[in-house]
């Protein structure tokens, strides 16, 4: 008889931050989340946040763990060769979509995913006007049409090929307009209390870039794209300080880490290792804090 799956947190939402393989860390927070038996009703993610809330809604511990530290060494995760190929630095394809497959690299639990009622919120920037579109469960039926989803929301631009699904290009939801958070999904959604995993230590800031005749001129056939990347260090500052304001007002817990030694497209396994050995550190630490913010005490 299958046992049937619930959820015990259904007034707070539950969002993973993007930021590469700096998900090393968020997958280090969720691996604890999930063995602390705590169990959203509702989770959002952008970009590799996508790739989190995959692994934690199908309650995925292992895969959550190598999605970010030991796949980094399978030989067709990418290089300069695959990106000379047209398939990306990271070869996007391969890593979401048809390693997911069963007898794959990476199989995916899409009947555990399935069997989880929480809601979802998946978001990737639409390439042709810049609108930011967010997929829930009606969207994501099947594997293909989740993984294909999860590849569109991680596709960083220059670095990826664009994902295109039903004819529409989409890229890295980070681009949207709250910089790479999906609390305005779940404020849409009717909450009012959000559990965060950020991927940047307190106090981090982005800078505006210089480069931006150069972003215009390289995404000619996309403004938007290039308006996106331009005005992405105000958006993620605006919602930052969003976000800050609800937790000084008690409304939200943001699990910020205490170092962030890597980049988004680092590779050494020992350093990945690193950062989620630290996420799982810090979030059992901070797992009384956590279960009090959400009532599980």
């Amino acid at each position: 008889m299958t046992t049937e799956v619930t959820n015990n947190v259904t007034d707070t939402a539950l969002i993973f931050e993007g930021g590469g393989m700096r998900g090393s860390f968020s997958s280090g927070v969720l691996v604890t989340l999930l063995e602390a038996g705590i169990h959203a009703d509702w989770v959002g993610g952008i970009s590799a946040g996508t790739s989190c809330l995959a692994n934690y809604v199908s309650r995925d511990p292992a895969r959550a763990e190598r999605s970010f530290v030991d796949f980094a060494a399978e030989p067709e995760f990418g290089d300069w060769r695959t990106w000379l190929q047209g398939k990306g630095m990271f070869n996007a394809e391969w890593i979401y979509e048809q390693t997911a497959l069963p007898h794959q690299a990476m199989p995916f639990d899409f009947d555990a995913f399935s069997a989880n009622p929480a809601r979802l919120a998946l978001g990737a920037y639409r390439c042709e006007d810049g609108e930011m579109v967010y997929w829930g469960r009606d969207d994501v039926a099947e594997l293909p049409a989740l993984m294909k989803r999860v590849r569109a929301s991680s596709t960083m631009p220059l670095l990826m090929p664009l994902t295109t699904i039903d004819g529409v290009d989409y890229c890295d939801g980070a681009l949207g307009p709250t910089g790479g958070f999906a609390h305005d999904a779940a404020k849409e959604a009717g909450f009012e209390r959000f559990l965060v995993v950020m991927t940047r230590e307190r106090g981090y800031r982005k800078r505006t870039s210089r480069l931006s005749s150069a972003y215009r001129s390289l995404f000619r056939r996309y403004p938007a794209v290039a308006r996106g990347i331009l005005e992405r260090p105000a958006n993620y500052n605006r919602s930052l300080d969003d976000l800050l304001d609800l937790e000084r007002e008690g409304r939200a817990f943001l699990i910020f880490p205490d170092e962030m030694p890597i980049k988004n497209s680092e590779r050494d396994l020992t350093r990945l290792r690193g950062v989620f050995d630290a996420g799982r550190r810090q979030a059992m630490r901070q797992l009384p804090q956590i279960r009090d913010f959400l009532g599980l005490n």
